[in-house]
């Protein structure tokens, strides 16, 4: 349905023909008109006020400038288009769809040439743009959201969702997770249905499992937090280990506030720990306890109806 760019045998341009104002003969010319023109200023001022709509449509063509411009003895130049889908129109949601994927076959082409690996190339969106590395494996269904940065080693299970979001060398990130203006460290693992949320720093070795959320915390060295928790507003030092089910109660209803986490800490499962609060290094603060004072280093807390610490208790060592 495009005006069609009529030539004479010299391969000069004489006129733009709209489709509705085409002859056959016309009709069989391929070479089109995008639409996209530039054109001196003061012409086009002194132009627009000569043109008429004498045509099938009765509308006022744009294109019509371009015989008049060749009546007056004005040079003309025309660029074609190597790759039509450039400049491909789009006036249905089925172009629509045709176009977007192009561009992510494209994508995922120029990804691949540069040493990333796909599962299903056709199976991958890419909503932005990726600064990617080799030796990348990125599974079927994955959705990259915004400025992505991924190291070289990296594996993306199926399902998974990156926004905006920087993940170093040699860090996996497990199906169906969702990080989302996060930065993942060096070798850690993430998932699978684990949700990163803004603010997430994770440092080496950090492990974020299944059904863990995190959202605006520092994660240290080796930390683990392995199931069914949410760390929020947190700053956790190296090797800790999170038991399952721990909360970091960080909104009190009107404020948010921050969790610190030491060194070498050990939260037992299903603990709350209600911000702000401090846990000391290599302190343990035993399965289900409520935390809202301060836990002292290398001492086990723990409570009922009230908080109490032990002196000098030993943490268990594990049996070979």
């Amino acid at each position: 349905g495009y005006g069609r760019i009529v030539r004479d045998y010299d391969d000069n341009m004489l006129c733009i023909t709209e489709e509705k104002d085409a002859d056959e003969e016309t009709k069989l010319i391929n070479e089109i008109n995008t639409g996209i023109m530039c054109i001196p200023a003061k012409w086009l001022t002194e132009a627009l006020s000569q043109l008429d709509n004498n045509n099938a449509q009765g509308e006022y063509y744009l294109t019509d400038l371009i015989a008049k411009a060749v009546n007056q003895g004005i040079e003309i130049n025309s660029v074609t288009c190597e790759d039509e889908m450039e400049v491909a129109g789009i006036n249905n949601r089925v172009q629509l769809a045709e176009v977007e994927s192009y561009y992510q076959q494209l994508k995922a082409t120029e990804l691949m040439m540069s040493g990333v690996t796909f599962r299903d190339p056709a199976r991958v969106d890419i909503r932005g743009d990726i600064k990617a590395g080799q030796d990348i494996t990125i599974d079927i269904n994955v959705i990259f959201e915004g400025n992505n940065t991924i190291a070289d080693n990296v594996s993306i299970g199926a399902n998974c969702i990156i926004i905006n979001s920087v993940i170093h060398e040699g860090a996996e990130i497990l199906p169906n997770s969702i990080v989302e203006n996060a930065e993942v460290g060096t070798n850690c693992s993430v998932g699978p249905f684990a949700r990163l949320r803004p603010g997430t720093k994770l440092a080496a070795k950090a492990k974020v499992g299944n059904f863990v959320e995190v959202k605006n915390a520092n994660i240290g060295l080796g930390s683990k937090i392995n199931h069914l928790s949410y760390i929020g507003d947190t700053d956790m030092g190296a090797d800790v280990n999170i038991g399952a089910g721990t909360i970091t109660c960080n909104y009190d209803g009107a404020n948010k506030h921050r969790t610190v986490i030491g060194d070498r800490v050990f939260v037992g499962s299903d603990t709350q720990l209600v911000a702000p609060v401090t846990v000391e290094d290599g302190a343990t603060i035993g399965a289900g306890s409520t935390i809202r004072k301060t836990a002292p280093a290398d001492s086990l807390t723990l409570t009922k109806s009230e908080q109490k610490t032990v002196k000098g208790w030993v943490r268990p060592v594990k049996k070979k």
